[in-house]
Parts: C-alpha cells; structure tokens; sequence
C-alpha cells in the first residue's frame, strides 16, 4: 500500500510542474541576459568587481613576471603554469608569463584577485570544452587575445567604451 501511495506522490508532482514556468534557461538557444563584464580585482580598492569567471585575459604589456598568480593557483588546482615566451617586454625582465590548463582550472578566480598590477582578468567566454585535453591548454599568446564580446570590467565606467560585439 505505501508503495502505490509514493508512486502517486511521483505522479502527483510531476504533473503539477509541467504547469509551472521554468526558472532555468534552455542555454545555448536562449541568451543568459545577464551583462556580458569581465571578473577582474581592483587591487587599489581591495575588491573584486563582480562578472563572468571564464576564459582568462592577460595583458602581456602590462605583466610583470612576478607570478603571483601561479603561487596562488598552486594551493586550488595548479592549472596555472609560468612559460617562457622569446619575445622581450620591457616590464617583465624575465620573459614568463602564465599559461592556463583548462582541464584543470576550477574558474575560482583567486588569480586574478592575486594579480597586484590588475594584468589578469576573467572574461565571459564560458565555451571552452574540447575532445581533445591538449586543446584546454592556453598558452600566454591565446590568453592574450581579446574575446569576440563583453566589456572589460574597467572599461564599463568609462563613457566612450563601445561595446565589443553582442553575444551569438
């Protein structure tokens, strides 16, 4: 008897939610609607400025080589690995610069709140799966290319920023 009671009470709830409206969007046909702003850290503040925790954005020009970022990736996942790259930046004496493996990042954002000279940034480029896991390694030249939309967060206050490019 309580076997049929639970499997009326399935029933019972199942049917009652087809009724009700999702809460959830069927993604990637429908666009999440939320603002499309880099997570980055305001380091002269000490805040973190709320965005999509995605793909990662160096700025090459502005990197340093101090490797804040890796010491801090180091205690989460060691996703992040310091390469050498053959070109000279004038900044960074010591030519490395951080590559990121995306099989095993956890989008947890500690690098970019431990960057001192706000170089590092998250994007809201959250397509990165692959079949192959050679193809999630990003080295500093693919984390140093723009992404296709969004605004970077320190961009959004500025008056004469146009936006990138609208998502799909």
């Amino acid at each position: 008897m309580s076997r049929i009671l639970s499997i009326t009470k399935a029933f019972q709830s199942g049917i009652k939610h087809l009724f009700v409206k999702r809460f959830t969007r069927r993604y990637p046909e429908v666009n999440s609607g939320l603002p499309e702003s880099y997570y980055s850290y305001d380091a002269k503040k000490g805040v973190g400025i709320a965005g999509w925790r995605g793909r990662h954005y160096l700025e090459m020009d502005k990197y340093t080589g101090c490797q804040q970022c890796a010491i801090m990736c180091d205690e989460i996942s060691t996703a992040i690995l310091m390469v050498e790259v053959p070109e000279m930046y004038p900044q960074n004496k010591k030519s490395i610069f951080p590559s990121v493996d995306y099989g095993r990042c956890v989008f947890c954002g500690f690098c970019v709140d431990a960057c001192p000279f706000e170089c590092l940034h998250m994007t809201p480029d959250i397509e990165l799966a692959d079949y192959d896991r050679k193809a999630l390694w990003y080295s500093p030249k693919e984390l140093n290319i723009t992404p296709k939309f969004g605004v970077p967060t320190y961009l959004v206050c500025k008056k004469d920023v146009k936006k990138i490019e609208e998502p799909r």
